[in-house]
């Protein structure tokens, strides 16, 4: 198997350190609802666990939920987004937390994305992050201003190589007083004090004063307790690259000692009609407002897979709906396999295995069975593969779905089209399409 590594700028061999590969993925903050884009990069994190498995890896993977310390900014400075979030709706932060997180999660199962090990609330790792930045000051990594404990980058000569960061090019573009207590410009809060009349609510008592965690210190925390560091595999957006899981980096060697990952994998945005995702452009489509539209979250998820995880990728609805025909055909395709067995070239699912090991290239895969001879257990591994829900419960093709067929053939030979009608629509209840040939009906998924 082969992985693209940011570390390393290249695609290298993937073998894991020990008997289990250990993943971590940066998981959402849950402060409002998610939309399409924010799904884009567990789909692609759900196919490398898939794939792993396939490869007979075992893998433990925890994925956090941020419910505390992330602000609007990325900066040390503006609202912590679970505070915003709970101003505007008039809710307690720990309120729009829980809501936000069960949207995710509910939202997370109809995507069939396998479930992670571990799910690792923030707020749960409180007295590991005051550990940690106990350590980290112990280890002459930190300094405390006015508004908090800063990570001293200075003391870090390796600051820049993740990112391959211009700290000097910082220096130069920084605005006169960045702030007055901050000795670089890439110094970052690692604990934030709460300041004299602010409003709020979530608070833990640090150093003799009230406070809370830096967003990128709950990562390395939750590493550190769930996984043990180094971990094999983290994971993450593109965004993720210069400051968060830079920041992680440094504060995992400055508290603990070690290197926080051997693989990081990264992927890219999606688009909407070629523009950025945002709230005042209106396109900031749900899983919801997909299905309302007549397309399942397996339809979306199919066309994230059509394409590369580390491509930028531009989604439309005309091309939501050209990759719900393509799931549609595939799952005709596995119909007929039930109704007459295909001879298949032997090695077909191994292709399509063989491209998704070569750094998670799920549309070479796909292209690759669009043109392949498939049988029914090539179809099953792809679903595993996958997690397209290709093929359904195994009632739908039950001995009572094919009586039911056969009746309608009888029904329609006897010109009885008031119950062949009635078989129909019971058909379509159970997700049973039928299509009428001159050798008698052929059933189909129905989407």
């Amino acid at each position: 198997m082969k992985l693209y590594n940011t570390l390393t700028r290249k695609v290298e061999n993937f073998k894991p350190a020990g008997d289990t590969v250990k993943i971590y993925t940066c998981g959402p903050t849950v402060y409002n609802f998610p939309h399409i884009g924010n799904y884009a990069a567990y789909a692609y994190w759900d196919l490398l666990v898939r794939c792993l498995k396939l490869n007979s890896y075992n893998v433990k993977r925890v994925l956090n939920l941020t419910d505390v310390g992330h602000l609007t900014s990325d900066a040390d400075d503006g609202e912590d987004k679970l505070e915003k979030g709970a101003r505007l709706e008039g809710k307690t932060p720990f309120e729009i937390a829980d809501f936000y997180a069960k949207v995710y999660l509910d939202n997370y199962k109809k995507m069939e994305f396998l479930p992670a090990d571990v799910i690792a609330r923030a707020t749960d790792y409180i007295p590991e992050d005051m550990e940690a930045v106990d350590l980290m000051t112990k280890n002459g990594y930190t300094y405390e201003t006015r508004d908090g404990v800063y990570f001293d980058t200075a003391k870090f000569p390796e600051y820049a190589d993740f990112a391959r960061l211009d700290l000097e090019g910082l220096k130069a573009g920084a605005r006169v007083g960045f702030s007055s207590e901050k000795r670089n410009v890439s110094d970052f809060a690692v604990w934030k004090f709460i300041q004299p009349g602010e409003n709020h609510a979530m608070r833990w008592d640090y150093l003799g004063r009230p406070g809370y965690p830096g967003w990128h210190l709950e990562c390395a925390t939750i590493i550190h307790k769930e996984l043990g560091e180094p971990i094999d595999i983290h994971t993450g957006g593109i965004d993720h690259i210069p400051i968060h899981h830079t920041n992680e980096i440094a504060e995992t060697y400055a508290a603990y000692g070690t290197k926080l990952a051997r693989f990081w994998l990264h992927c890219d945005f999606i688009t909407i009609d070629g523009q950025k995702i945002s709230k005042s452009l209106g396109n900031t489509y749900t899983l919801s407002d997909l299905e309302s539209r007549g397309f399942s979250p397996m339809d979306y998820k199919m066309w994230l897979l059509s394409g590369h995880y580390q491509g930028t990728r531009n989604f439309t609805f005309e091309s939501l709906e050209a990759a719900k025909n393509r799931r549609a055909n595939w799952r005709e395709r596995i119909a007929l396999c039930y109704q007459k067995p295909v001879e298949s070239d032997e090695g077909n699912f191994t292709r399509v295995l063989e491209a998704v090991n070569n750094n998670l290239n799920s549309a070479e895969a796909c292209a690759i069975i669009d043109n392949a001879k498939l049988t029914l257990n090539d179809w099953r591994q792809i679903d595993e593969l996958f997690g397209l829900r290709l093929i359904s419960d195994t009632h739908d093709v039950s001995d009572e779905v094919y009586n039911l067929i056969h009746e309608r053939d009888v029904a329609r030979a006897n010109k009885d089209f008031a119950r062949s009608d009635e078989i129909r629509n019971e058909l379509i209840k159970r997700g049973i399409a039928l299509n009428d040939t001159p050798n008698g009906a052929v059933w189909y998924y129905a989407n």
